[in-house]
C-alpha cells in the first residue's frame, strides 16, 4: 500500500514538470526499491498511476462538464459515452506504470540487489 501512494504522489508532482512518461521513471524506481514480487511490483505501478490519472481525467470531465470527454468519446469510439475516455486513460496509464514497475522489479533481481525488507 505504501508503494502505491509513494508510486502516486511521486508521479503526480513528477507530471507537473516533466513529460507525462516520467511516471514512468518513478514507477519502476520505486518498485526497484521496495518490491519484493513481479505481481505486486505491477499491480503498485498500475495501481499507483492508474488513481493519478483518474483523477487527472475526472479533473478536466468535472471542469468541462462533460462536454470534453463527450466529444472525445465520439471522436474516438463513435459513441457519446463519457465513460469511455476515462477508462481508456486510467488503463492506459495503469499499463505503462505496471509495466515500469514489473521493469524495475525483474531489473533488480537480474543485478542481485535485495528488497527493502519493511514491516508491514
Amino acid at each position: 500500500m505504501i508503494q502505491i501512494l509513494l508510486i502516486a504522489l511521486l508521479s503526480l508532482l513528477a507530471q507537473l514538470v516533466l513529460p507525462w512518461w516520467s511516471l514512468a521513471i518513478i514507477a519502476f524506481l520505486v518498485c526497484f526499491w521496495r518490491s519484493e514480487r513481479a505481481g505486486r511490483a505491477f499491480f503498485y505501478g498500475f495501481a499507483g498511476v492508474a488513481l493519478v490519472w483518474l483523477a487527472y481525467a475526472l479533473l478536466i470531465h468535472l471542469r468541462t462538464d462533460g462536454v470534453f470527454t463527450g466529444r472525445m468519446s465520439q471522436l474516438i469510439f463513435r459513441t457519446n459515452n463519457a465513460g469511455l475516455p476515462l477508462l481508456a486513460t486510467v488503463l492506459v496509464g495503469g499499463l505503462v506504470g505496471g509495466l515500469a514497475g514489473l521493469s524495475g522489479f525483474f531489473v533488480r533481481q537480474v543485478t542481485g540487489n535485495q528488497p527493502v525488507k519493511h514491516t508491514s
